[in-house]
Order: structure tokens, then sequence, then C-alpha cells
């Protein structure tokens, strides 16, 4: 991997812990809270490896709700990676403290979910030149409406304010107010994340 000095991104991959009964709640009558929770761990672990084999900077997990789960210290030790707790609050918020504290390190940061099968480092490495050739803000928009990729090179808290997450409109919110702010933006090509039943028959879900 790159070495932190001679990069200047910085990747945070968002994950919840993968604990039967709260993670992947809509794929639980088909899969059993244990396989939900099986199918989270594989998921998140995949995401890792994506992030680091883009080998575009050092990579954080962000845990939630925290950093304590025995899952997030085993993902540190295998993939070398930094463990960060997110914040409370609802999902902007959390991104927002993220961006905050990465960007604080300087250069530009990319933010990814952790059930995205269709990600791939080339993706990756794209949103990262994005920033590097000048853009302000990156996205990779998801079939659903939201995002399944955001990467800033500056940070407007209301990028992250007064969106309906988890609805459909949280993408063009999103657009609006990168327009709003007359920032350059790039988006990268709609992927699709593990979310509903039909989802598991998809190409590249394990």
């Amino acid at each position: 991997m790159a070495s932190e000095g001679s990069v200047r991104s910085r990747v945070a991959v968002f994950a919840k812990a993968p604990v039967p009964g709260t993670v992947k709640t809509r794929l639980i009558p088909a899969l059993g809270a244990d396989g939900a929770a099986s199918l989270q761990r594989t998921l998140v672990e995949r995401a890792l490896e994506c992030a680091i084999a883009a080998d575009i900077g050092p990579v954080e997990l962000w845990c939630a709700p925290d950093a304590r789960d025995r899952f997030f210290h085993d993902c540190r030790d295998r993939f070398g990676v930094r463990l960060a707790s997110q914040v409370e609050g609802d999902l902007g918020t959390r991104m927002r403290c993220a961006f905050e504290a990465m960007l604080a390190e300087g250069g530009r940061a990319l933010l990814m979910g952790s059930d995205i099968p269709a990600m791939t480092p080339a993706y990756v490495r794209a949103a990262d030149a994005a920033l590097a050739d000048g853009r302000d803000a990156v996205i990779g928009p998801a079939e659903d409406g939201g995002y399944v990729l955001i990467g800033l090179s500056r940070l407007a808290p209301e990028l992250f304010e007064g969106v309906e997450w988890g609805g459909p409109g949280v993408m063009q919110a999103t657009r609006s107010r990168i327009e709003r702010l007359g920032w350059r933006h790039l988006e990268l090509p709609v992927l699709w994340d593990v979310d509903r039943l039909e989802d598991l028959f998809r190409p590249g879900v394990p």
C-alpha cells in the first residue's frame, strides 16, 4: 500500500457491527438473523479489501455504534486499518463528523458504504482522480436514490443537513446542494447495494 506520507487521500468505510437481529433486517426472512449478520461480516471484509486494493491512501473503518465489537478489532488486525467510532446522530451527522476528522488532516477524503458488491478498486480510484483533478466533490449514485460513495476536497455542513436519509431523494438533494454551493463535481456510474431480498440473487453477492 502507498504510504501515508506519499498520498493525500483518506478512505473511510462506514459499517455497522454484525450483531444478529440488528443488521440487514430486511434480509432476515430469507437468511435468518445469524445469516444476515454473517452476510454483513462478509460484505464489510470485501469493502475493506476493495478500499485497500485501490491503493490511494490510508483506509479507516468507521464503526457503528462504536469500535468495541470484536469483529472490528479482528478487521483492524487482519487488514491493518485504523478504527474510528461513528458519533451519535443521523447518517448525515455521522458522515459530516467523519469528513471533518479526515479533512482536518489535509488533502481529500472518500467515504464509502460497506454493502456494495459491485464496488471495485478502479471505481474508488476514479473517485479519487476526480478530486485530484480539482473537483470539489465526487459521488457514486445508488440505484435506490441514495449514494454508495462520496468524496470531498472541502466540507460544507449543508451537504448533510435536512436530508431524508434512507429515502429515494438523497442523491437529488445532495446534487442540489452541490449546485447551490457552485462546486465542481463528478458523478460516477450508478451502483447498487444489498438491501432487498431480490438483491441476494445479483452477481457478486456472497
